[in-house]
């Protein structure tokens, strides 16, 4: 069996598994899943998606007029055809709802919550449905603040390990969610979230990587780093993490760890603020080197609040370098 991640346009994530003899079509319809579908035959082109990730055969029984060969070449497949080799990542080009499907939630307890500093909050839940959990990393989950019928979206910053998962949270004054893991929350508490979700997740490792990550933005890229850490990659890995006053660096000995886990990868921490007494200082702009742009065979992920996503945009466009992938997620603090 191999597991393929589809990823539909209204950003829900659905995990099936297909054997090697099955098509990705058959596999998602026998556990509840209905991608677009006609003919089953390869001829009418209904089915057509993205194969981001993954190695898979696609047979000869398809027509042109379903699917060309530079589509074929470019990564489209007929998921009537589509048998997977490896897991796999697809884009299905459907709302969840129209497949019939719609984000999974769980249950489960908080089994840590730490400050780790005074504008970043360490939350770690776990829970037996948690091992069903799977999503990609860098996607997210809306996670229910206890005691309100309201949620709030946040970035796995770990892979999910015997049932657990974990998050940084901004503690943001009188955030709904800050003020109950600041003054309520306590290990044991219940917990819903509901997901994955998002379009920002780390595809296959094709050439190097520029990773830029703003405050509690660094989440997804702990999470990215530990998978690669699992499997490798022989392509150099950098990443540039900016804050904006000394207090809110955190995770650093996280990141050290890692680096000594994956032999290609570097990373630099810089502080905007001019008093800082971290030896980097300014914005993350200031840090990127020619060589961490490649002449634009990069791919570049980006994760932090919109202001810096746009300084980055700019900088980028300002250097005549177009990457081969720019991924960002921008994200805003709620409060109360």
């Amino acid at each position: 069996m191999h597991k393929i991640a589809l990823n539909f346009e209204d950003g829900v994530t659905r995990f099936i598994d297909a054997a090697a003899d099955e098509t990705v079509a058959d596999a998602a319809y026998r556990q509840g899943i209905n991608i677009p579908l006609d003919c089953r035959d390869g001829a009418c082109g209904t089915c057509k998606c993205f194969a981001e990730a993954g190695r898979y055969d696609l047979g000869q029984e398809y027509i042109e007029d379903a699917l060309s060969e530079e589509e074929a070449a470019q990564g489209y497949v007929l998921t009537c055809q589509m048998r997977a080799e490896s897991d796999c990542v697809v884009r299905i080009p459907a709302s969840s709802q129209v497949c019939k499907t719609e984000q999974s939630s769980y249950q489960a307890s908080i089994s840590a919550v730490r400050q780790l500093s005074d504008s970043t909050i360490a939350l770690s839940i776990k829970g037996d449905a948690l091992s069903r959990l799977a999503f990609l990393p860098g996607q997210y989950v809306n996670l229910g603040v206890p005691g309100s019928e309201q949620t709030r979206a946040y970035s796995f910053s770990s892979l999910q390990k015997d049932g657990e998962v974990s998050f940084l949270i901004r503690n943001v004054p009188g955030g709904l969610m800050s003020s109950f893991l600041t003054g309520l929350a306590k290990a044991g508490d219940s917990m819903t979230l509901a997901g994955p979700l998002g379009s920002f997740y780390l595809r296959e490792i094709r050439r190097p990587l520029l990773l830029l990550a703003g405050g509690t933005g660094l989440a997804p890229f702990t999470a990215m780093l530990e998978k690669i850490a699992e499997e490798g990659s022989e392509h150099p890995l950098h990443l540039i993490y900016g804050v904006t006053n000394d207090f809110d660096l955190v995770e650093l000995d996280r990141l050290q760890a890692l680096a000594a886990r994956i032999p290609n990868f570097s990373y630099s921490a810089c502080v905007a603020n001019p008093d800082s007494q971290h030896p980097l200082k300014g914005y993350v702009t200031q840090h990127i080197e020619p060589q961490h742009l490649n002449e634009g065979d990069v791919d570049v992920y980006l994760c932090g609040p919109p202001p810096m996503v746009e300084a980055v945009s700019q900088y980028i466009r300002e250097q005549g370098i177009t990457p081969a992938n720019f991924y960002y997620e921008k994200f805003a603090a709620a409060a109360a």
